[in-house]
């Protein structure tokens, strides 16, 4: 039998799309099953003591989810797509058990480099193989329903994780939620999840450049070294949407590591600590359902640059309270900022990154975002250490200041509506 023949688009492909924002949510609830819980385990059970040490598990993720990340996009542009996604969730088996076992806090360490591990696999592939089907014109859409099951499903699992512990304690009634994650996703990636490599070819073979030439010199394969000077340095929305999702992710690491510290320290009782942490992801998921649509329409630029700011606004909110409320308002604010970033900046790396290697550029650019966790957990944890939590908070609103700075001098708009049209009319014969 004949293989059927790739079509770009949204509702032509909405069956595997949703398949894959089902997934992708899956990925998300493997972390929020323990964000909430590990950093009061490392207190309380383990008897591990300083922010630096207890924030070394957020770090130990970020370096494994960076480098997987560069690995994903290697991989799938070079074997495809769906391989790498199976080979994730084979890595994500032995998390939660390693959790509900761990006996000191080296085992809890090695759980979480094996979730970066598969958190980097994972997550890029869903994100290149929404790309791969939806096409250049409703990028921003893809991306914020992306994002937006991923970093829902954090909210609803940290929430689900902090009722469990309170109710049945922190081990191991938790961690069954990530049992069950990976024994679905496993099957559903293996049995159901097709390969999408073959829309990126037929993208690539009618693509449109932009009216203006500004890609031109990007135009074909470019060698994997230059994939990471483009993303890192040379192109400027590239190297701009780099840095910004590494201080993006600085931030999420910092609050990772630091919050449940923090609100646990008023006396919270753990449930609250639980509905507080989720309040960010929650509001960054559902918000991404709106902000990456308006990015195909308004573009990209204005989003990333009022999001770091909005972002730099919230951190101030949450370093200055002291009580439930004011805490409430400054994460619904931090993840309504993280919301306008997200998928704004998936969607500039799809917009300028050529469809033969797009592949690596997400890679890199999740490279450096994710690189953010480790940046955020040591840097949070440092001066935690130094001074107090409230230190740390302020010094992640500043950094996350300036980089809305960057983004405003460097980065131009990279979506060309009329060049999308003219792509979809071209695939479309």
């Amino acid at each position: 039998m004949s293989e059927t023949r790739p079509v770009l688009g949204l509702r032509a492909n909405a069956a595997q799309f949703t398949l894959l924002v089902a997934v992708n949510a899956l990925v998300g609830g493997m972390v929020g099953q323990q964000q909430t819980v590990l950093p009061l385990l490392a207190e309380r059970e383990l008897g591990v003591t300083g922010y630096t040490f207890i924030f070394s598990y957020v770090a130990a993720f970020g370096v494994a989810k960076a480098a997987a990340n560069y690995a994903a996009g290697e991989l799938s542009d070079r074997h495809g797509r769906k391989p790498v996604l199976v080979g994730g969730w084979l890595l994500a088996v032995p998390v939660p058990l390693l959790l509900i076992w761990a006996p000191d806090w080296g085992w809890v360490v090695a759980a979480n480099v094996l979730l970066g591990l598969s958190q980097g696999l994972t997550w890029s592939t869903t994100v290149i193989m929404k790309i791969d089907l939806v096409g250049p014109r409703r990028r921003g859409l893809a991306m914020g329903l992306n994002e937006a099951a991923g970093y829902g499903a954090v909210a609803v699992t940290s929430v689900a994780a902090g009722y469990l512990a309170a109710e049945y304690g922190l081990r191991p009634a938790p961690f069954l939620l990530g049992l069950a994650y990976t024994g679905l996703a496993l099957g559903l990636s293996t049995l159901v999840v097709r390969e999408t490599r073959g829309h990126a070819t037929l993208e690539a073979s009618r693509h449109v450049p932009r009216a203006d030439g500004r890609h031109d010199h990007l135009h074909g394969d470019l060698t994997g070294r230059e994939v990471v000077l483009q993303t890192s340095l040379r192109e400027p929305a590239l190297s701009s949407a780099s840095q910004a999702g590494l201080v993006n992710n600085l931030n999420f690491g910092l609050s990772w590591g630091l919050f449940p510290l923090l609100f646990a320290g008023s006396g919270l009782p753990v449930d609250r600590v639980g509905l507080l942490f989720a309040l960010y992801p929650a509001v960054w998921g559902v918000g991404q359902l709106l902000t990456g649509a308006l990015s195909d329409r308004w573009g990209r630029k204005h989003l990333v640059t009022a999001g770091m700011a909005t972002q730099a606004a919230a951190l101030g909110v949450i370093a200055s309270a002291d009580a439930f409320a004011p805490w409430a308002v400054g994460t619904v604010v931090l993840g309504a900022g993280t919301a306008m970033v997200y998928p704004t900046l998936l969607a500039v790396v799809g917009d300028v990154a050529h469809p033969v290697w797009r592949g690596r550029a997400v890679g890199v650019y999740r490279v450096w975002r994710d690189l953010g966790y480790a940046v955020g957990a040591v840097a949070g944890g440092v001066v935690a250490d130094l001074w107090d939590l409230r230190a740390a908070v302020w010094a992640a609103a500043a950094v996350s200041l300036l980089s809305a700075l960057v983004v405003a001098v460097r980065m131009y708009e990279t979506h060309d509506p009329v060049g999308a049209r003219r792509a979809v009319e071209v695939a479309d014969g």
